[in-house]
């Protein structure tokens, strides 16, 4: 049984939630720009983005990213504790992960699909962190990462939607985490649009 209803154009949810994970590579920014400049200034969650970046390019992205964002975006630094009302995004060429505690943890280890951050292991240390008040968000991508991490999210309970791949750029990782496991929600971005203010809505 879905955790989330669609009915009569509107989102029924049957829990409160803690945070949204949002990964997405190639042809995602677009999206990402449009959730961030679409959501009430009062979102309270945190929301935390996973995206594949440059290794040697550390400045700009958090700049491009605020001038849409109705919220504050920010790097965070190891064991940084998330806040309400903020929006975290996994620094150039290092792997982020959420620690129990709701703090964040950032290593340089090995590549996990040859990326570095990993949306995989953001996502499976956010599922194991929040279980069933989690929500995540998988965008347009031309790789396999993220899949698993959309599969623990769902293992433990969470919510998962991926961009529709009609919308996307490069459709790889969406088509992936459908088929690694059963996905909620398949969106467009101004759907999933929606269903945050849905949420800002009930929670």
């Amino acid at each position: 049984m879905l955790k989330v209803q669609k009915l009569m154009g509107k989102y029924k949810l049957d829990n409160t939630y803690r945070a949204i994970t949002i990964g997405g590579s190639a042809g995602s920014f677009q999206g990402i720009t449009k959730i961030l400049s679409s959501l009430p200034e009062s979102f309270d969650l945190p929301i935390i983005l996973c995206l594949h970046r440059l290794k040697h390019v550390r400045n700009g992205f958090v700049e491009a990213l605020s001038i849409k964002s109705t919220k504050p975006v920010i790097e965070p630094y190891d064991k940084e504790k998330l806040r309400n009302r903020k929006v975290y995004l996994a620094p150039s060429n290092y792997h982020m992960s959420i620690e129990l505690g709701n703090s964040f943890s950032l290593s340089t280890e090995g590549m996990v699909n040859n990326s570095r951050p990993s949306i995989d292991i953001t996502m499976q240390t956010s599922a194991y962190n929040y279980k069933k008040r989690h929500i995540g968000i998988l965008l347009s991508g031309a790789n396999k990462d993220g899949a698993l991490g959309m599969k623990a999210i769902k293992d433990w309970g969470g919510i998962t939607i991926v961009q529709d791949p009609a919308e996307c750029m490069i459709k790889t990782m969406p088509e992936a985490a459908l088929e690694a496991t059963e996905i909620d929600y398949v969106l467009k971005i101004e759907e999933i649009i929606a269903f945050l203010h849905e949420v800002h809505k009930q929670n």
